[in-house]
């Protein structure tokens, strides 16, 4: 939770401009809300509903299999009715939201425009929903990752204390002198693979691939796991390993294969910000603290389940001020 609404003030400060407070009820319960949606993809009539997509045409079906959807909507509006309330059009724009109702004010009159309220609600609703959980869901595979290989933590942590010490904050600017920590953090998003099949994309016109044709308008759902897991690119595909991104004189060395953001011109439009986050996160967690297992618990599993995002199993650990 603590890392959920870390990031979620930075998603926010890019939208409203503004960031929660940690004990904001709001926040509390639009986080809670996120989490049980990741759960309401799974299930009997999840999939019936993935499968027969027409059956959401029933009224109020959709409500009812996915109850967490519609609160996490009515959130989003809430919101932006309260950000619409105190908007001033005659101010530069502070965030997102401010920029796309300045959009919206020039498009009065044109219903063609692409900028109008159905759209706002799912722009930052996609914000909200991708630029939360998913960053959070890899900080947690690389805190698990790093009690469950001291080793690589310590080196991580020597790389930190030789390129920025103890007192001065990590900036992006440090990353191309960190060839290790920027290792680890790219093994951390290959072996945790926190969205395996990506999300559906759809030919935009008739294609062949390795002779079968696909037809336009055809719902593809790719599967990236085959990717990060390839056996003819990586050395330890099923293993936590940072030297697969280092070279043999320790040089930082990114491969083709590693694409959890995706690939092409519909890869994840948050991939930079989400680098800056995971970067600047993870150094600054690491250079202050030391996480270790906690006296008398049982080593946790590095196995994940799958909730739409593969996640770590529940697990506890002991952060100790370095």
């Amino acid at each position: 939770m603590l890392l959920n609404k870390a990031v979620c003030n930075v998603i926010a400060s890019l939208i409203y401009a503004r960031r929660f407070e940690y004990g904001d009820p709001s926040l509390i319960n639009m986080l809670t809300t996120l989490e049980e949606n990741m759960g309401e993809t799974n299930g009997l009539l999840p999939e019936v509903l993935n499968t027969f997509p027409i059956l959401l045409r029933i009224p109020g079906l959709a409500d009812k299999v996915f109850p967490g959807q519609k609160s996490f909507m009515t959130m989003v509006d809430k919101l932006i009715t309260e950000h619409r309330r105190t908007w001033d059009a005659d101010n530069p724009p502070q965030g997102l939201t401010d920029a796309f109702l300045a959009e919206m004010e020039k498009a009065k009159g044109k219903p063609e425009s692409s900028f109008n309220d159905a759209n706002l609600r799912l722009v930052v609703s996609d914000l909200f929903g991708a630029g939360i959980v998913t960053t959070s869901t890899t900080l947690s595979w690389a805190l698990l990752l790093m009690i469950l290989h001291p080793d690589v933590q310590r080196r991580v942590q020597q790389e930190i204390d030789e390129v920025l010490g103890q007192a001065r904050r990590p900036e992006m600017a440090n990353q191309a002198h960190m060839p290790y920590t920027n290792a680890v953090i790219h093994e951390v998003q290959r072996f945790g693979d926190i969205a395996p099949l990506n999300l559906p994309h759809m030919t935009s016109r008739d294609i062949e691939v390795q002779g079968f044709r696909i037809p336009k308008g055809m719902m593809l759902i790719p599967n990236l796991s085959s990717v990060l897991k390839d056996e003819t690119v990586w050395e330890k595909p099923l293993h936590f390993h940072p030297e697969h991104f280092l070279d043999a004189q320790g040089h930082f060395v990114k491969h083709e294969a590693f694409m959890p953001f995706s690939a092409g011109r519909r890869a994840c439009l948050g991939e930079p910000l989400a680098r800056m986050e995971l970067f600047l996160f993870f150094t600054c967690l690491l250079q202050r603290f030391s996480f270790s297992v906690p006296d008398g618990q049982p080593r946790p599993s590095d196995r994940g389940v799958f909730m739409f995002l593969h996640c770590p199993l529940p697990y506890q650990l002991c952060a100790v001020t370095r």
